[in-house]
């Protein structure tokens, strides 16, 4: 392999990534955008939901259970109803997620040491929304009856009673439960995906529409040498757009990297030669820059958003669309950045996912290779 072939392609390589506006829109336009769009805009924590209480028992105990929904971070009161066939309105014209109604019998079944029932509405339009928030009421509904239960045994003279379960929760790696610490890894992939992926693609068709296919291919350059030589410019803007993303994350959204920056590194530059391989893939089959385009969209958006676990879970879908996503890199690649980033884990705990994205760039640079052999013979 010659390096003296290799350094002009890719001084020529930058040269027209300079000159081409739309490669360098995507390199550097599109990561600064998604990482605003996906970290301010897409956003998991059900905090602040809209609440209407309609409390026809208006009793003391009635008020006293009422205001530990608005008294915490999930719920704010936005009406108090005076009558209960006014809910319908509000829930119809989504001015309120959540109606509480109280009725008129609360307090006097609390006192009497019997169950008290009380009927909460909640809007199912979103089912992730509507699950977050029933699992808030419930939370606040046993806290409440604990506390009741608790005053009824003081009162009867039983003395004080205790708890057969001491609960005490902590959660790791994320305590303040931020959507934004999950997305963020997520978007890295994403990013990457795309801009490797979209930018190598229009390289060979570039050459093609250019015409200077034609002086490569009577040129004394081997098919490793064009490729290296065309994966260096995209790599090092590839990683340049990494570090924008940690060091924007970590500004804007308090995101550390609580593990190894060179094992981060070592991950991310394999992910993005398997990813500048499928790109070169796509650009020795396409035969205009805009069918490369849309090839490199439709192989890299969709299946890295749905089906890598970036937003939606993978254990939650269906065993088919599981097994389908073994195929898609980038989900081997987040389960090593959340590990590393989040967890502060080492290679033990993803060495399985780090010899999947091997295996993918191995494969991916050996099959462009192969087709840029037969196109350049």
């Amino acid at each position: 392999m010659k390096f003296d072939i290799i350094i002009p392609i890719v001084r020529k390589e930058f040269r027209q990534i300079r000159r081409d506006k739309r490669t360098l829109g995507v390199l550097l336009f599109i990561p600064a955008l998604m990482l605003l769009m996906f970290g301010y805009a897409l956003n998991f924590d059900v905090k602040h939901t809209s609440l209407a209480v309609y409390d026809e028992d208006r009793s003391s105990a009635s008020r006293e259970f009422a205001r530990q929904f608005w008294n915490s971070e999930f719920f704010d009161l936005k009406f108090t109803l005076e009558d209960a066939r006014e809910a319908d309105q509000l829930l119809d014209g989504e001015q309120v997620r959540v109606v509480l109604i109280i009725p008129a019998s609360f307090s006097e079944r609390l006192a009497r040491g019997q169950e008290a029932t009380v009927q909460v509405l909640i809007d199912g339009t979103s089912s992730f929304s509507a699950s977050s928030i029933l699992g808030y009421i419930n939370g606040i509904v046993q806290q409440y009856s604990l506390k009741v239960i608790t005053a009824s045994f003081m009162r009867s003279g039983k003395g004080g009673m205790t708890v057969p379960i001491d609960f005490r929760q902590r959660v790791w790696y994320n305590p303040e439960l931020e959507s934004a610490k999950f997305l963020i890894p997520g978007l890295i992939a994403f990013i990457l995906m795309i801009v490797a992926v979209v930018s190598t693609a229009l390289a060979i068709v570039r050459e093609r529409e250019l015409g200077t296919m034609e002086q490569i291919m009577v040129a004394p350059i081997r098919p490793s040498e064009l490729i290296l030589g065309k994966t260096i410019p995209y790599t090092l803007l590839s990683l340049i757009a990494t570090v924008t993303i940690l060091v924007a994350g970590y500004i804007l959204f308090d995101v550390h990297i609580k593990g190894s920056v060179f094992l981060l590194f070592i991950v991310t530059v394999v992910f993005l030669l398997g990813s500048l391989g499928l790109g070169l893939l796509i650009s020795t089959i396409a035969q205009t820059q805009q069918v490369a385009f849309m090839i490199a969209v439709i192989a890299t958006m969709l299946p890295t958003f749905i089906l890598s676990g970036f937003v939606f879970p993978i254990r939650n879908m269906p065993g088919v669309v599981q097994a389908i996503t073994y195929l898609i890199p980038a989900r081997y690649f987040l389960v090593a950045l959340r590990s590393i980033i989040l967890k502060g884990a080492g290679l033990s705990a993803f060495w399985d996912q780090f010899l999947f994205l091997i295996l993918y760039a191995i494969l991916s640079l050996t099959v462009s290779s192969a087709r840029l052999r037969k196109l350049l013979h």
